[in-house]
Order: C-alpha cells, then structure tokens, then sequence
C-alpha cells in the first residue's frame, strides 16, 4: 500500500526531516509526478542537479543555517 500526500508551500520547521537521513530538512522539493521530497542541505548539495530536472517548486531555506538568533537579555 502506498500513501499519496499532498505537496505543501508551507514554511519548514524543525519537524520536517530529511528523506535520506533524518536531519532537519532545509529543502523541499515539488515533483512533476505529484509527490514531494525533503532534504537537509548536505543531500540538497549532493542531488541538486537531479532534483532540478524533476522539480515543480523547490522550496529553499538553507539560508536559515547562516542565520544568528537573537537572544534577548
């Protein structure tokens, strides 16, 4: 049995993890054929051109990782 899910716009948070090894995903790939994929940035890195060709919407937010959070006294 295999579970469709709907693909989502949605901003990535801490719970959405990466499909090869369960990091934090930063990455979430549209496919053409309906589906989504998650991934954290090292595998972003690794399968970008592949993902490129068989991407709807790539959702980017590796930015985050450079990103300092504000710490308030």
């Amino acid at each position: 049995m295999t579970t469709a899910v709907a693909p989502s716009s949605a901003a990535l948070t801490a719970v959405d993890r990466c499909d090869r090894c369960g990091a934090q995903a930063y990455l979430r790939v549209e496919l053409q054929t309906g589906g989504e994929l998650l991934f954290c940035a090292h595998h972003a890195r690794e399968h970008g051109d592949k993902l490129k060709e068989i991407a709807v919407t790539v959702i980017d937010e590796t930015h985050k990782l450079g990103a300092t959070p504000q710490v308030t006294p």
